[in-house]
């Protein structure tokens, strides 16, 4: 048998690298799935009933993983509520540069993202609904939501701004980007207590026909009927 050659300073071992990529790969999908699991629990069981034993169950890992990633329930809720408001920040972003520069397909960008499948369902609607109610009387979930909401109201209430201008409305762009958002958070509730007469799709073109009555130059209703969800 040829006995392998010593390895030189030149040809490291690549191994140990390797070795560190993977447990770091490991670490952060185990985050994941607790994570996952932590939404899943607070969509079925709601914010008090929820347990480390409960994700850990859901999450398919032991409870000592828990412990070790999170150490306590609320640092696990905390690590929860700050990867949903980065993920919704990141969706309403890019639809936002997808949107282009022109304010009208801006806000129609972003009032169609709130209602795609990946941020707008059953599990993550509901989650949102659990920490919203806690808000009130926990500082840290108070700054993490708003963060979000901060600086989401201000880029609707720059786009009213630019449509006021474009179309000589004579709504003040403040209270009219204050009610945008408010309809669209109701429109959210709705779906999250699963009426049947409300569907993503209904919701959607509920935000559609609301454009259209306050952006009437904008968004003809023709326009609005004919949007599709994703």
């Amino acid at each position: 048998m040829k006995t392998p050659a010593p390895k030189t300073a030149a040809e490291p071992d690549a191994r140990p690298d390797a070795e560190r990529r993977g447990r770091k790969a490991s670490k952060e999908t185990r985050r994941q799935q607790l994570i996952e699991a932590t939404i899943d629990s607070l969509a079925k069981r709601g914010y008090s009933e929820t347990t480390m034993a409960d994700v850990a169950d859901g999450a398919g890992l032991s409870r000592g993983i828990v412990n070790f990633h999170f150490e306590s329930k609320e640092k696990l809720l905390v690590a929860t509520l700050q990867y949903m408001a980065d993920e919704y920040a990141a969706h309403w972003r890019a639809a936002l540069l997808k949107g282009g520069t022109e304010p009208a397909t801006q806000l129609m960008a972003l009032v169609t993202a709130d209602f795609d499948r990946t941020i707008c369902n059953r599990r993550k609607l509901a989650a949102w609904c659990a920490f919203w109610g806690e808000a009130k009387s926990r500082p840290t979930y108070q700054a993490l939501c708003g963060a979000r909401d901060e600086a989401y109201q201000l880029q609707i209430i720059e786009i009213c701004r630019r449509l006021k201008d474009e179309g000589g409305y004579a709504y003040d762009p403040f209270t009219t980007a204050l009610g945008l958002s408010a309809m669209l958070e109701g429109l959210w509730l709705r779906l999250m207590m699963g009426t049947e007469e409300v569907t993503r799709e209904i919701a959607l073109r509920a935000a559609h026909e609301h454009l259209a009555s306050v952006f009437p130059r904008h968004y003809p209703r023709t326009t609005a009927r004919q949007i599709e969800i994703a």
